[in-house]
């Protein structure tokens, strides 16, 4: 019964994971060099950028047990060197993902919020879908809104969680730039206890208590 809720939840992370990926490719290209786009990453198809295990296996788990979906894809490859600014660039093409996501969010809620004026039980319709997933309501609307409502979901949960400065997330590369020289040299060193450390923040919890807040800015925003 949940089948059209996982397939759903799998098709938004998919095009999650292509912009936020593409982003990053077309921006280094922007800035100098082309290796992402010579490799064919810039592109919103999510085939070119699937990893077996982040992009299929990891998510479909999360999916079944009815946990948020998560995942990530292959990185997209670049040489610094290449880059205009071989200091400041790296910074940029890490930021292109997470913004690339936000964006997108952003015009998932732009068209709920359009759909909200126009269906008078928008409300009470988003709550069932939300609860019960695709199967939660009857009618034509019911999978739609729920596909919006999860490109507006995973697309917040990736932008946030990409953004959180430990390696290898993009983030760390923003931390890597503001932070002075010798403190940067010193920063890098912790690449090796990067999985580590990810691994520590999801199970203790602590990135669902960095999430909670952007998670109720959205529902607020789309239910009231």
């Amino acid at each position: 019964m949940r089948l059209p809720e996982i397939v759903i939840q799998l098709v938004a992370l998919g095009f999650a994971i292509a912009i936020h990926e593409s982003a990053h490719a077309w921006t280094a290209d922007r800035l100098g060099d082309p290796t992402g786009r010579w490799l064919g990453r810039v592109s919103l198809n999510p085939l070119r950028h699937v990893d077996p295990i982040g992009t299929v296996i990891f998510p479909l788990l999360l999916a079944i047990m009815g946990a948020p979906v998560l995942g990530w894809a292959k990185p997209v490859p670049y040489v610094p060197r290449n880059l205009r600014n071989p200091r400041r660039d790296p910074m940029l093409v890490a930021l292109a993902g997470p913004a690339s996501n936000v964006l997108l969010a952003t015009g998932a809620v732009l068209v709920l919020l359009v759909i909200r004026a126009f269906v008078p039980d928008f409300r009470q319709l988003l709550v069932a879908v939300v609860n019960a997933g695709a199967l939660g309501a009857s009618g034509v609307l019911a999978p739609i809104l729920y596909l919006l409502f999860s490109l507006a979901m995973i697309n917040t949960v990736l932008a946030v969680f990409n953004l959180i400065p430990i390696p290898p997330l993009d983030g760390s590369h923003v931390l890597e730039f503001l932070l002075p020289r010798r403190w940067a040299w010193h920063f890098v060193q912790l690449r090796q206890y990067g999985m580590i450390l990810l691994f520590a923040l999801l199970w203790t919890g602590f990135f669902s208590l960095i999430l909670r807040p952007f998670i109720r800015v959205l529902s607020w925003v789309l239910l009231h």
